[in-house]
């Protein structure tokens, strides 16, 4: 329905959204309560990165909620790349935002994005790939397949990120996932691998861990 009305609706804004992007989810506004929650100074120039940013719900939505904060979002996909720059365009926020087309998949994307960054924010691709055409058929029918499957175990974004924090997120810094069902202990495992300490994850409103956070 989101593709035909060509909207959706999250945290209270009005995104565009085509079938390049995945429709922006309830579940996902659990990262925003996360993020605020993490970066309590609304007032601060901080540095936020979104990986894998899509329509841009997460990075455009923490832009608003931090007037001083500046972003940078990649993604494959240069058709996501253009439905995230006209919201950006329409939330008034394209001139914080820089959005770079690049790919976790490849060597090399961490140094091309100057980091570190205050927060690191992503909601990756978590579906196992045998599972995804066994989802509801608008999701595994319609949504972009590049961003549902994260490999035989659904962890391999999580793995990309982990490895790449270092150079991405600054000391004091955060790195807060959305996870799947019944993931959260896993990605904070991968997590601790790379010397990040995991807080408690953040609960959806259905009870699930749906958010992981980690920090130096």
């Amino acid at each position: 329905m989101a593709y035909i009305l060509g909207e959706r609706e999250f945290w209270g804004l009005t995104f565009k959204v085509t079938p390049a992007v995945l429709v922006p989810r309830p579940d996902s506004e659990t990262l925003i309560e996360a993020a605020l929650e993490l970066l309590p100074d609304r007032t601060r120039r901080w540095r936020i990165l979104d990986l894998g940013v899509g329509s841009g719900c997460l990075l455009l939505t923490l832009l608003r909620e931090f007037p001083e904060a500046i972003g940078v979002g990649i993604d494959a996909s240069p058709e996501a790349l253009a439905v995230a720059r006209d919201n950006a365009q329409s939330l008034g926020v394209a001139g914080r935002v820089t959005l770079v087309e690049d790919n976790w998949r490849q060597p090399g994307w961490p140094e091309r994005l100057a980091g570190p960054f205050d927060l690191v924010v992503s909601n990756p691709p978590y579906i196992e790939a045998a599972a995804i055409d066994g989802l509801m058929p608008e999701v595994a029918h319609f949504e972009p397949r590049l961003a549902l499957d994260g490999g035989p175990d659904g962890l391999d974004a999580y793995r990309a990120i982990a490895a790449a924090a270092p150079k991405l997120v600054t000391r004091g810094g955060w790195l807060a996932v959305e996870v799947g069902e019944g993931q959260s202990p896993e990605i904070a495992g991968l997590f601790a691998v790379a010397g990040l300490a995991s807080k408690a994850p953040w609960r959806d409103l259905g009870g699930i861990e749906r958010v992981v956070a980690a920090s130096y």
